[in-house]
């Protein structure tokens, strides 16, 4: 299988989580192994995770050369119950690269992209609800507002009673029926910005993954799991994800609850950590090579 997957701030990303040979990493998005790869040349142990049935099968025929690496088929978010069933009781680094990857995108049949036709999927982990019951069963409110919560969209309103209509005749069964009728819901002065569906195929794949619930739910255990000193370092590709991760590392930062009018703090809750760096964002050089990469960013929390 080629699972070709270009990891974007490959370097920053490394760099990041301050590895060496002594140190537990947790991958927990290790897709094709691109960053896993290089983290197991560094670290003493490496968990690589993925929910992909098709990345496992990758990883395994790209990491099963190290010594130092267990591969494990499970949602991240499921991160305590992971170590638990390792018999970890801490760990120095956890990487999160989030979103879906090159592979999945480039791959027809799995039904992510709007570049390509294939049957309404967008399940990472080939299981659950699909894209296509989304679309296909949600009521015309419940789809409106995912697409304007989770895709930012404007046209939120419009795209949702249009796909209604349009599956009240047939159901929407493929990427392309569903692009036909977003771009009909489109003002054409509006289609010249970017590709119409790119946002509505956002907000469809979030909610078929729970990515920010999931994302959420991590973010909650993950400091639990990091020993003193550990990092973890979040790459985000959409203003949605990388909102939920910087507040939630800032409330690490300044966990007080002391009311604002109180003139010093009386709770008695401390910094949790420190920001190694604000954010880091690719450079020219890696957009050039990679354009997906655009909107990528990487913050990074080490906890005291």
């Amino acid at each position: 299988m080629e699972f070709v997957h270009k990891s974007v701030l490959f370097d920053e990303a490394i760099e990041s989580l301050n590895i060496d040979s002594s140190k537990i990493i947790l991958d927990g998005t290790a897709g094709g192994g691109g960053h896993s790869r290089e983290i197991a040349k560094r670290a003493g142990r490496l968990i690589a995770v993925d929910q992909d049935p098709d990345a496992i099968q990758v990883l395994h025929e790209r990491l099963d050369c190290f010594d130092n690496v267990t591969i494990v088929k499970n949602n991240f978010s499921n991160l305590k119950q992971i170590l638990n069933e390792l018999g970890i009781d801490g760990i120095d680094g956890i990487l999160l690269d989030l979103g879906v990857s090159s592979f999945q995108l480039d791959t027809a049949l799995r039904g992510f992209s709007y570049h390509k036709d294939a049957p309404l999927d967008m399940r990472m982990s080939k299981t659950g609800i699909s894209a296509r019951d989304v679309v296909n069963t949600y009521s015309e409110e419940e789809l409106a507002n995912i697409l304007f919560r989770y895709g930012e969209e404007k046209f939120s309103r419009r795209i949702a009673k249009n796909i209604v209509l349009a599956r009240q005749e047939n159901p929407i069964e493929t990427t392309n029926q569903l692009v036909e009728i977003i771009k009909a819901s489109y003002p054409k002065a509006k289609m010249r910005d970017s590709h119409p569906a790119r946002k509505t195929f956002q907000a469809i794949r979030i909610e078929v993954n729970a990515e920010l619930d999931v994302l959420e739910k991590t973010l909650d255990n993950a400091l639990d799991c990091l020993n003193p000193g550990g990092r973890i370092s979040v790459i985000t590709f959409h203003s949605l994800e990388d909102r939920i991760v910087k507040e939630r590392f800032y409330s690490w930062l300044n966990p007080c609850t002391c009311p604002k009018e109180f003139p010093v703090c009386v709770c008695g809750k401390k910094p949790l950590g420190k920001l190694p760096f604000k954010f880091k964002a690719p450079t020219d050089e890696e957009l050039e090579e990679n354009p997906r990469a655009r909107s990528s960013r990487l913050r990074c929390f080490e906890k005291y």
